[in-house]
């Protein structure tokens, strides 16, 4: 089962890329699952105003095989956030950060003596959060960086790439590649590879 981190402030392309590629997929692997967790158990606000369901709080979550950080502009509370710190510092769930979800796995020491990707594309004025990764994380501008088994993503809509490479890993290539087709994404998906790489 595949746990998606929600806040306030998450990025709602972020939800959409986890929530959407995932339920596409699951018309392959019907047994596929996956929920939203939060701080508490229900509603919760997305940079844009949009409200999601987070069907567990951190309380009551289940161990989940795989847990998605979303980024968004939320992350900078969500990385002060001592709930939110301890329950990604003690998950033994398989971690996959999209966008600025890097830096809450860093926050909570995640990505320490690790490469990772995040964001580094900005609006004018604005810090990029690839050159944020420091201390003893090496920060790699790809589409996507797995580490030992910690997934880091580019920004924003590369999230899709993420959930796509965490299908392959969990339950094959073969269901990755029909649920990328099925999406009209394959073409996508090998741009992204060959102008940023995955490392």
């Amino acid at each position: 089962m595949y746990g998606i981190l929600l806040y306030d402030g998450v990025e709602p392309i972020d939800v959409g890329a986890a929530f959407g590629v995932l339920s596409m997929a699951r018309r392959l692997c019907p047994d596929l699952e996956f929920a939203g967790v939060a701080r508490e158990r229900g509603l919760v606000v997305c940079a844009n105003g949009l409200e999601v369901k987070a069907k567990f709080g951190f309380a009551n979550a289940p161990h989940f095989s795989d847990l998605i950080v979303t980024g968004g502009p939320g992350w900078q509370k969500a990385a002060r956030d001592q709930e939110t710190l301890a329950y990604v510092e003690s998950t033994t769930s398989r971690l996959t950060a999209i966008c600025t979800g890097a830096m809450i796995l860093a926050a909570a020491g995640r990505l320490d003596g690790r490469s990772a990707t995040t964001k580094d594309e900005t609006f004018e004025g604005e810090t990029s959060p690839l050159t944020q990764l420091s201390g003893n994380i090496t920060a790699i501008k790809a589409a996507i960086v797995d580490d030992r088994n910690v997934v880091t993503s580019g920004g924003v809509t590369l999230g899709i790439d993420a959930m796509f490479y965490c299908l392959a890993r969990s339950h094959g290539q073969e269901v990755a590649d029909e649920t990328a087709r099925v999406m009209e994404y394959r073409r996508a998906l090998a741009a992204n590879e060959a102008a940023l790489g995955y490392a």
